[in-house]
């Protein structure tokens, strides 16, 4: 009897810790989206659990940003193009790197481990894109990335765990290495593809980074960056104070206005959506290829 008491008081207290926990995680992003749909003048009283006075006129103001149509474009743009070349990169040197007739294999695997723990540094690296014409072009998004040395860990410590007789017996049908990869492999490490997909896709639709050091051409702005830019533009404007000791923002709330906090909230949720909606979707792969390329070491 005590130790079902235990049990049960146990279970509740573990269901409470991860009920809370994953409150807190959804709370920001709830806390986003009512006061992006809020009444500006609401908003800036503060609302923390219902939205006040529906509207979409942040949203709508968000929308005369100049290049705000062209940074979705560019941010959409690199997250596919990117993932594709990563993926599909990253999956074949990985495929590779098991072949035992590939010289200098484990030298080339070891040089590709070497990576995770060594990075060149910024200045390094800022030369190395400017040498190679990548300033200001748009293969700055999509072809530095090309190769993860994590994503080819993965995809070989998945492909090792396939049995070896299928790509045997295409062997033994003529088949060579592209075609066995493109016929064989691939569609059998769709899993790990999957998986390799959904890190690669947050990541490049997250990226800003390499927009703020090497692009000047606003027509390749990112939407991440152009939220940067956004937030660190207009923060003098909401931390000024007028006489009365309301905020800028505040006041013009009060007269009806969108303020900028409300323009930065509607853009978080467009930034942020995409990869909500993406998640849910590609999370039975993430899981799969994840537990499914660690069964070898």
């Amino acid at each position: 009897m005590v130790k079902q008491w235990k049990g049960l008081l146990f279970q509740s207290f573990n269901s409470g810790s991860l009920l809370v926990f994953a409150f807190l995680c959804a709370y920001p992003f709830y806390y986003i989206i009512i006061n992006s749909l809020s009444d500006p003048a609401e908003s800036a009283k503060g609302i923390y659990f219902w939205p006040q006075g529906l509207t979409l006129s942040s949203y709508e103001q968000m929308m005369q940003i100049p290049t705000i149509f062209q940074s979705v474009f560019i941010s959409a743009a690199r997250t596919v193009v990117g993932t594709i070349i990563t993926v599909f990169c990253s999956a074949f040197v990985g495929y590779m790197v098991t072949k035992k007739e590939l010289p200098f294999r484990s030298t080339i695997y070891r040089l590709i481990i070497v990576t995770m723990f060594f990075s060149p540094g910024l200045i390094p690296w800022y030369m190395l894109m400017k040498t190679l014409y990548l300033k200001n072009n748009f293969l700055l998004y999509v072809l530095p990335g090309a190769v993860s040395a994590f994503f080819i860990i993965l995809v070989k410590t998945y492909i090792e765990s396939l049995p070896a007789s299928l790509e045997e017996s295409a062997q033994i049908d003529g088949a060579g290495v592209w075609t066995i990869f493109i016929k064989i492999i691939f569609p059998l490490s769709l899993p790990i593809i999957a998986c390799i997909a959904v890190f690669t896709a947050v990541g490049q639709w997250n990226s800003w980074a390499d927009n703020f050091y090497l692009v000047t051409d606003s027509r390749l702005n990112t939407l991440q960056y152009l939220l940067y830019t956004n937030l660190k533009s207009n923060m003098a404007d909401i931390m000024r104070t007028s006489a009365s000791g309301t905020t800028q923002g505040a006041a013009l709330a009060s007269a009806g206005k969108v303020t900028p906090m409300s323009i930065r909230y509607a853009i978080t949720v467009i930034t942020v959506f995409p990869i909500m909606l993406l998640y849910p979707f590609m999370q039975k792969y993430f899981v799969k290829g994840i537990m499914l390329g660690a069964i070898k070491g």
